[in-house]
């Protein structure tokens, strides 16, 4: 089997979020404050119905299946799946993207079988994004050897690729005498898009065979055009000329001050909206395809921030 023939085409909407040539834009949930642990998601819920009333192209959700007090995030985060299936049916146009499932700390029909849920939920607007996940404490409290992690990585995403692709195929880890042909239901009208979120522990030429692209991390400029050279090279060796999207998770304190200049903050920037657009310009330039945007503000609300967003960026870049 060839590249081409392993990754599956991009779905409808996968072919929104990620273009070639072009720059879309999402946020991230939950919004919040710097050390805020409490969270009102019927709040949140209603920023993404907001987002997608505005145009934004994506929204992504995280998957935290537990805290600790060494943890630096204190957010107490949702079950993923619970809040997707809430997005889903609160949302009509934007597609709904786990940012990352912890591949390593779920068996793969489960999470095949949340995917198809969304999915069916959304009407074909779920892409599935899929991570390894680093605390080795927590791989020790759901009795994992962490050590084991690219291996059992790979496993799952391949029992997971069988499962939401179409045709549908469920590949049992035990199948004795006499074991009935197992499927799931409810029945997919399409494949759901898998999205490699950070590298898993693999290769990126493995991601790029296997992925309809690499989501990673803001770095400073140079060091992202670095990082997607890297992945252009490895997607012309898995298969030359082929679409393999690119993107970034990047945060966002966004000024008041529409010309404030962008100043460095942890994972991305403070800026003003006008040189937010310069920045995004130079990404795209770069080879990024999607940026989400973790926003942040300890003097703006939110709503204030996205609603800003939508009027003076993405029209620069949502066409």
């Amino acid at each position: 089997m060839t590249a081409s023939e392993n990754t599956p085409a991009l779905s409808s909407i996968a072919k929104a979020v990620f273009a070639h040539d072009k720059l879309s834009i999402g946020i991230t949930l939950p919004i919040t404050r710097e050390n805020q642990s409490a969270v009102d998601f019927t709040e949140q819920i209603a920023l993404a119905r907001l987002a997608d009333q505005l145009g934004f192209r994506a929204v992504w959700v995280r998957d935290v299946p537990l805290n600790s007090i060494d943890y630096p995030d204190p957010v107490g985060h949702l079950d993923p799946w619970v809040l997707l299936g809430a997005l889903a049916s609160n949302t009509q146009n934007i597609a709904l993207i786990s940012g990352a499932i912890v591949l390593t700390l779920r068996h793969p029909l489960h999470v095949a079988k949340g995917a198809i849920s969304v999915d069916a939920l959304s009407r074909g607007r779920f892409i599935l994004g899929v991570g390894s996940g680093d605390r080795p404490p927590e791989y020790a409290a759901f009795g994992r050897d962490p050590d084991g992690r690219r291996d059992l990585y790979r496993q799952h995403w391949a029992t997971l690729a069988e499962a939401v692709n179409v045709p549908s195929r469920v590949i049992p880890d035990r199948a004795p005498e006499g074991a009935p042909e197992f499927y799931l239901l409810p029945r997919q009208n399409a494949s759901i898009p898998m999205l490699a979120v950070g590298s898993g522990g693999q290769s990126v030429d493995w991601i790029a065979r296997h992925s309809l692209g690499w989501m990673t991390y803001h770095r400073e400029p140079q060091a992202q055009r670095g990082r997607y050279s890297m992945w252009r090279a490895a997607v012309d060796r898995a298969a030359a000329g082929a679409f393999r999207a690119f993107g970034v998770a990047m945060r966002l304190d966004l000024s008041d001050n529409a010309d404030e200049p962008a100043t460095d903050v942890p994972l991305g920037y403070r800026t003003g909206h006008r040189a937010l657009v310069a920045l995004l310009h130079d990404m795209r330039e770069s080879g990024t395809h999607h940026v989400t945007l973790n926003i942040t503000s300890e003097r703006r609300p939110a709503r204030d921030i996205i609603e800003e967003v939508a009027a003076h960026v993405l029209p620069a870049f949502h066409r």
